[in-house]
C-alpha cells in the first residue's frame, strides 16, 4: 500500500514556498530516507505476516483481493537487490507494472523492451533491478537458469506448471551474504487439475486431509531426497544414507555436494478482501459477491474445494479415482493375486513402479528411485520378489523394459511383455469405438472400469501422485478412434511423468493364470510347459509378445 509523504494539517507545509533551494533539498532527502516508498497498512495483519516472514518460500493469498501483488511489489521495492516477478502470460505482466508505476509516481528508470526497471542507488541499497518475465510453454523456466535472483515472485502461482516453479526456485540466492532471498507465491484457488499440485506444495495450510496440518504463518521446513519432498523437523543440513538415515554430522569435505541436502523452509498465510482496508471502501467486494458459483466461493472465502473442474477431455475424472480411493482399506487377510504391472524407470527422475492386483483392490504401491534399478536383472529380481501366486506379470517392453522382461522370461516367470505402440485389437464398452494403440485401450478400459456406472468395486490405494498421473491424459476422437495422449506428449506439457498410473493401468489387464511346470524333452535341460500351446496360444519374444488384451 502507498505511504503518503505527509499527514494533512502539519504546519511545515505552509513553509515550503519560503525554503531556499538548498533547505527544500534537505527537507525533501529527509522524507526520502526516513518513509519507505511501500509499507503495509496497519489493518492489513495477513500482509503484515507475509511481509515479515522469514520463510524461505511464501504462499499467501488464497483469495482475491488481500493485497497480493502490493505484497510482491512492496518486497521488491524495500527489502530486495535483484527480483525477477513472473506471470503465466506476458500480456497479464500490465497490471503489475501499472502498480510499480503507482507506487513510484513515474516509469524512470525502466525498460520496456528489456521489461527490466533499474532504480537508483539509495543509503541502504547498492541498487535495486526488478525484472518482469513469463513462462508461457513448458521450457520457458529456461530462460532464466543461471541468473539468480534474491527475490522470486511467482504472481497467480496455480497458473504456472509445478515443474517450473521448482526448477527456478533453485535459482533464489545473492552474492551478498547479508541479503535475505525468498520467493513469494501468490495465488488464487485453482480452477484447472493442471493447478492443483499448488494444493500439495502447502499442504500442510491447505490440503483438509493433511495428517499434521499447520497454522497461518507457521513455517515448516522440507527436502528433496531421492527425487522425493519430504517435511523434516528443521533447516539444518543433512546427508541421506543409503539405509534411510539421516547424517547430521558430517564433514562436508568427505561428501559431494550432490550428497547434501540442505532443507528450506516454507509457510502459507491467508488473506482475503476483508482484510484489506484499502478496497473495502471501493465497491471491490460487492463485484466479487456478483460472480456466479464457484468462482464466489472461491474469490471471497479462498475456498480450494470449490470450482476445480475437469478438462472437457480429461480420460478419467477426478471424482471417479477419489471414489475408487475412498474405497480402499487394507484387508485383514489379502485375496490371491490376480495380476502385476510395472513400469520401468526411464532414467532422471524416474521411478520404477511396481503394482499388485488382488480382484478389482490394488495394494499400495511400490516405488524404486531410478538408481535403485539401473539393469534389467535388478528390475526381474524386484518383480519376483513382488509376485504371487503365479500372478501373470505385465512389463512394458518398449524402451528399457526389454531387458528386465527378457530376464523375466529366462527365470521361468509368466511374464508378458506389453507394447502399448502396437495396434488395439478390442473396442470400448459399447462397441461402437476403437482405439489408435493399445495404449489408447488400456486407458480407457481403466477409465471403464473407474466408472461409477459399471459398479466395479474398484479400490485404489490412497496415493496423491497416483491421483495427479490418473487425472492427467486428455483424449479425443478421430472418427470413430479414441487417441489417448501419449506419454511423451504429457510430458512437453507437464513435464511429468505418469509412471504410477502406467503401473496400475498395467495390472488392471485380465490375463489368464497359466500353471507353470518343468518337463523333460530327451536328454535335453528342462523347458517350461505352458498350457497355452495346447489351445494355440504363443508365447514370443518382446518383438511379437501375446496379446493379453485379447481377453478384455
Amino acid at each position: 500500500m502507498t505511504t503518503q509523504t505527509c499527514a494533512e494539517g502539519d504546519g511545515w507545509l505552509d513553509l515550503l514556498p519560503y525554503l531556499t533551494k538548498s533547505e527544500r533539498a534537505y527537507v525533501e532527502q529527509v522524507f526520502a530516507t526516513s518513509r519507505p516508498v511501500w509499507e503495509t497498512h496497519p489493518a492489513n495483519v495477513p500482509q503484515q505476516m507475509a511481509y515479515a516472514s522469514m520463510a524461505d518460500v511464501i504462499g499467501y493469498g488464497g483469495a482475491a483481493g488481500g493485497g497480493k501483488t502490493d505484497l510482491l511489489c512492496g518486497s521488491a521495492l524495500t527489502r530486495h537487490q535483484k527480483c525477477l516477478i513472473l506471470r503465466r502470460e506476458a500480456t497479464q505482466l500490465t497490471g503489475i507494472i501499472d502498480r510499480f508505476t503507482e507506487i513510484l509516481g513515474n516509469r524512470d528508470g525502466y525498460n520496456g523492451q528489456e521489461k527490466i526497471w533499474r532504480l537508483k542507488a539509495d543509503g541502504k541499497n547498492p541498487y535495486r533491478q526488478i525484472e518482469f518475465g513469463s513462462t508461457p510453454h513448458a521450457d520457458d523456466w529456461n530462460k532464466y537458469q543461471g541468473r539468480p535472483h534474491d527475490l522470486l515472485g511467482f504472481d497467480e502461482a496455480a497458473n504456472f506448471l509445478e515443474s517450473q516453479v521448482r526448477a527456478l526456485l533453485g535459482w533464489v540466492r545473492s552474492v551478498d551474504t547479508k541479503q535475505v532471498c525468498k520467493a513469494i507465491l501468490t495465488f488464487n484457488p485453482p480452477t484447472t487439475v493442471e493447478g492443483r499440485w499448488i494444493i500439495d506444495f502447502f499442504g500442510p495450510w491447505l490440503d483438509i486431509k493433511h495428517p499434521n496440518p499447520a497454522k497461518p504463518g507457521e513455517l515448516r521446513c522440507f527436502a528433496t531426497i531421492n527425487g522425493k519432498e519430504v517435511e523434516v523437523p528443521d533447516k539444518t543440513p543433512f546427508v541421506a544414507l543409503p539405509n534411510g538415515d539421516r547424517l547430521y554430522d558430517f564433514d562436508p569435505r568427505d561428501h559431494k555436494p550432490t550428497d547434501i541436502i540442505i532443507p528450506k523452509s516454507r509457510t502459507f498465510i491467508a488473506a482475503r478482501v476483508t482484510d484489506n482496508p484499502y478496497l473495502m471502501g471501493t465497491g471491490y467486494m460487492s463485484q466479487l459477491q456478483a460472480l456466479p458459483e464457484p468462482l464466489r466461493s472461491q474469490m471471497l472465502n479462498g475456498d480450494f474445494r470449490a470450482g476445480m473442474k475437469d478438462d472437457r477431455w480429461q480420460v478419467i475424472p477426478t471424482a471417479w479415482v477419489d471414489a475408487a480411493m475412498a474405497r480402499w482399506e487394507e484387508p485383514k487377510c489379502k485375496p490371491p493375486m490376480d495380476s502385476l504391472g510395472c513400469d520401468v524407470a526411464r532414467g532422471g527422475d524416474d521411478n520404477t513402479i511396481i503394482s499388485r492386483r488382488h480382484g478389482m483392490w490394488y495394494d499400495r504401491l511400490l516405488v524404486y528411485p531410478g538408481t535403485e534399478t539401473p539393469n534389467g536383472p535388478a528390475v526381474a529380481g524386484l518383480v519376483i520378489s513382488a509376485a504371487r501366486d503365479n500372478a501373470p506379470e505385465h512389463i512394458d517392453v518398449i524402451g528399457v523394459g526389454s531387458s528386465p522382461y527378457d530376464f523375466l522370461v529366462q527365470a521361468n516367470q509368466p511374464v508378458y511383455g506389453i507394447n502399448v505402440a502396437e495396434a488395439a485389437l478390442g473396442t470400448d464398452r459399447s462397441g461402437r469405438l476403437n482405439f489408435k494403440n493399445q495404449r489408447s485401450q488400456l486407458w480407457w478400459r481403466m477409465r471403464e472400469l473407474l466408472d461409477p456406472e459399471n459398479n466395479t468395486g474398484i479400490a485404489l490405494p490412497p496415493d496423491k501422485d497416483l491421483r495427479t498421473e490418473l487425472c492427467t491424459p486428455r483424449w479425443e476422437l478421430r472418427g470413430k478412434i479414441i487417441v489417448v495422449e501419449s506419454r511423451d506428449e504429457i510430458f512437453e506439457r507437464l513435464k511429468r511423468s505418469v509412471d504410477r498410473a502406467s503401473a496400475v493401468i498395467l495390472a488392471s489387464i485380465e490375463t489368464p493364470k497359466v500353471a507353470m511346470r518343468l518337463v523333460p524333452v530327451g536328454n535335453q535341460r528342462l523347458q517350461a510347459y505352458d498350457p497355452l500351446d495346447a489351445v494355440g496360444g504363443t508365447r514370443e519374444t518382446s518383438s511379437g509378445d501375446y496379446d493379453p488384451l485379447s481377453h478384455i
